[in-house]
């Protein structure tokens, strides 16, 4: 029986809209499964951040806070309406587990959410950022 063994985000440079006080990025998040097979489970997902002031954005980047940042932008979003944040999140965790019993994975929307989630820099960002 194929599991998720974790989830991956795909952090890559925005080269249209990046500037040395810009930086923008695209998120991909995967589901890693035990037989070796990633799923993906959200491609459209990405944010921009901005320095302001005189300086370049890339003096004030880590590495961790881009994680931090990825983690954040694959969800699970913020409530809305009447909603509350376990709602929130039991919606989007739902829907991913979802997806992948569609392509044959049976997995509970609280083991994806306590799954560990790598984030991967990707190539651009990583020599853009200086990492």
């Amino acid at each position: 029986m194929t599991t998720v063994t974790c989830l991956v985000t795909h952090v890559e440079l925005d080269e249209r809209l990046t500037t040395r006080r810009q930086l923008s990025v695209s998120a991909r998040l995967e589901a890693e499964l035990s037989d070796g097979e990633a799923v993906v489970l959200l491609d459209d997902r990405g944010w921009s951040e901005s320095f302001l002031g005189d300086g370049d954005i890339r003096a004030h980047l880590t590495r961790e806070s881009i994680e931090e940042t990825a983690r954040t932008v694959v969800g699970p979003d913020e409530p809305y309406g009447d909603q509350t944040q376990e709602q929130a999140a039991a919606a989007h965790w739902g829907a991913l587990a979802d997806l992948l019993a569609r392509r044959g994975v049976r997995v509970a929307a609280a083991d994806l959410a306590g799954a560990a989630h790598p984030v991967v820099l990707g190539e651009r960002l990583r020599a853009w950022a200086g990492f």
